[in-house]
């Protein structure tokens, strides 16, 4: 009569390696997709080293905007809304929305640079107030 082996070391260590594999690849898809979502003077208040990723809102200010010579661009000073007084220098590479100007309302995504402190966007959206008034969305 032949003895028959216990197979349960080896579904505990496959369970252990799954069960493994999977809680690494929610950590790093949720640390990954995870960013900071700031206005000026909350991001201004945080350490430089910890926004390396995040999401500014603010309003652009009216002195400073420099496009981009032959390619696509914008270098810029974000200011807080609420209060104007705080500022960061923003650097975009990119396509500029139509309706950025002096005086919209931002949102920048991208990284504090700890050196110069310039938040470098790597995405610009500009918010369209028209868009959302009651006459717009009855057409």
């Amino acid at each position: 009569m032949s003895e028959r082996k216990s197979n349960t070391p080896v579904y505990l260590a496959l369970a252990l390696l799954l069960l493994g594999g999977l809680g690494f690849l929610v950590f790093t898809g949720l640390s990954e997709d995870s960013s900071y979502f700031l206005n000026v003077s909350e991001a201004l208040a945080m350490e430089p080293e910890k926004l390396t990723s995040a999401r500014l809102f603010g309003t652009v200010h009216p002195a400073d905007i420099q496009m981009s010579q032959g390619k696509p661009g914008v270098a810029f000073i974000l200011e807080d809304t609420d209060n104007p007084g705080q500022t960061i220098r923003v650097l975009y590479h990119g396509a500029v929305p139509d309706t950025f100007k002096a005086g919209a309302e931002v949102i920048v995504e991208g990284r504090m640079n700890v050196a110069d402190h310039v938040f470098g966007a790597k995405t610009l959206m500009t918010k369209c107030p028209s868009k959302y008034e009651k006459e717009n969305r009855d057409t």
